[in-house]
């Protein structure tokens, strides 16, 4: 870690909890700053705020109230999640105290180069899939994961020594409080419409995340996604050294896939089809992340036999495994039709079951319907089940399941399948129509399966 003096004998405000919030108030205090922790959740029911305020912290919660900006802080590092249409947010921009996430707090302390990555779909595999390639390499320290994925920022930094790499994935609402975060690698692996409800125009949702790039310099590299128009115009507006990659071989001064094989400029890395996880979208993570390694010094064998064996990330078209001679699928995380789109496109439908369903958000299936087609058949559960099987019937699935557990969903996806086919989750709506959040809906798939199926050998 760096040393600082800077946070030393400063109030601070560190708005929200959960990983991120409680990581940014221990280092914080651990600096030398007086830190005010503020979190809505109630004293007697929040473990978090109880543990900081035993370790000499102030703490206020149940509330964010906006007298207590009045204390004269001097900045504030808040939850991502918190939007800054938060009444004590909007009042403390009009006093023009400084509003951060604490990817930023990390960059001040850490020791270790960052490499970021961000973009609507594919943070986490990509994110993965470097991790694993790197340590699998790595002659000197570490890759360590931080970041969105799980880990915050800041606590790793703290440990990383100048050798690691951070392998950090990071939102948009991350992005948005950010000053001087420079990573020397970065990624931005696709740009689509999102979390319009936190940024209000996508204007604004693309603009937080070319934020990535902002302290960059020609010295640093940053990997764009080339099959998209918008980030080849966006490319002609960072000071970084771009490194594009695609998958229609249009470009060759990156990564790209050509005649089903994938190259580093001209270097021949692997076949397209041996990447362990299936899907285009799964092609582009893999070309974003042979990018990264070549420009680290991974040796073309490691990247691909890395690769090769490459399972998915816990419920992103996550390989479960063999039962019943049936390949079996958990891809819980496709919480909306474009990810639920890009994992059918990784498999041959005349030999899939899929299971989908959830959350009804008011929307219609109908744009899902040309990546239904072909399916062998469909099983549908919650409160979007009977869209699904309007969507189901114009793409002229044979086979369509109705049920309201998903217990009776695996046992009939197991129904309609014979050997040798594959079985998909992958519901295209978020999970809380019934489970806590997608990974619960995830975890309960795989129990489901493992409790009425035999893993084949």
């Amino acid at each position: 870690m760096k040393a600082t003096t800077k946070y030393e004998n400063k109030k601070i405000l560190v708005l929200g909890l959960a990983k991120s919030g409680v990581a940014a108030a221990q280092l914080l205090h651990e600096l030398g700053a007086f830190v005010t922790v503020n979190d809505a959740k109630k004293l007697d029911d929040n473990l978090e705020a109880q543990q900081l305020l035993e370790q000499g912290m102030t703490v206020i919660t149940g509330e964010h109230p906006i007298d207590l900006l009045d204390e004269g802080f001097a900045m504030i590092i808040k939850n991502p999640g918190i939007p800054y249409s938060n009444p004590i947010l909007e009042e403390a921009i009009k006093r023009h105290i400084p509003i951060y996430t604490e990817v930023e707090l990390a960059a001040e302390i850490s020791a270790a180069d960052f490499i970021g990555i961000t973009g609507t779909n594919g943070k986490t595999t990509t994110t993965t899939m470097i991790y694993q390639i790197l340590n699998a390499n790595k002659q000197a320290g570490q890759a360590l994961l931080a970041g969105n994925i799980g880990f915050p920022a800041c606590q790793v930094a703290k440990a990383a020594a100048a050798s690691d790499r951070l392998v950090t994935e990071l939102s948009s609402f991350q992005l948005m409080g950010i000053e001087t975060f420079h990573p020397k690698l970065a990624i931005i692996t696709n740009l689509y419409e999102a979390h319009l409800d936190y940024h209000g125009t996508r204007d604004e949702y693309v603009k937080a995340k070319w934020n990535i790039q902002n302290n960059m310099t020609a010295d640093d590299k940053l990997i764009l996604n080339f099959n998209q128009a918008e980030l080849k115009e966006l490319s002609k507006l960072t000071k970084a050294t771009v490194i594009p990659f695609c998958t229609d071989g249009s470009t060759k001064e990156g990564a790209y896939v050509l005649d089903g094989q994938l190259f580093y400029q001209t270097e021949l890395i692997m076949t397209a089809s041996e990447i362990g996880v299936p899907g285009v979208h799964n092609i582009e993570n893999a070309l974003a992340a042979i990018c990264v390694a070549k420009l680290e010094g991974v040796s073309n064998e490691v990247i691909r036999e890395t690769l090769i064996h490459f399972v998915g990330v816990p419920h992103r078209t996550e390989f479960i495994g063999q039962f019943e001679n049936r390949k079996v699928y958990n891809d819980s995380k496709a919480t909306n039709i474009l990810a639920t789109e890009r994992a059918l496109s990784g498999f041959d439908k005349q030999h899939l079951i899929l299971i989908a369903g959830g959350l009804d958000r008011g929307n219609s299936f109908s744009e899902l319907v040309p990546s239904l087609t072909d399916l062998k058949a469909i099983v549908v559960m919650g409160e979007t089940k009977d869209k699904l099987v309007v969507a189901a019937k114009e793409a002229g699935i044979p086979l369509i399941y109705e049920v309201d557990t998903m217990r009776d969903a695996v046992l009939n996806a197991f129904l309609a399948s014979d050997l040798g086919d594959s079985i998909l989750l992958s519901p295209a709506c978020a999970s809380w129509d019934q489970y806590e959040n997608f990974e619960k809906r995830g975890e309960d798939f795989i129990s489901e399966v493992a409790r009425h199926f035999k893993k084949s050998k």
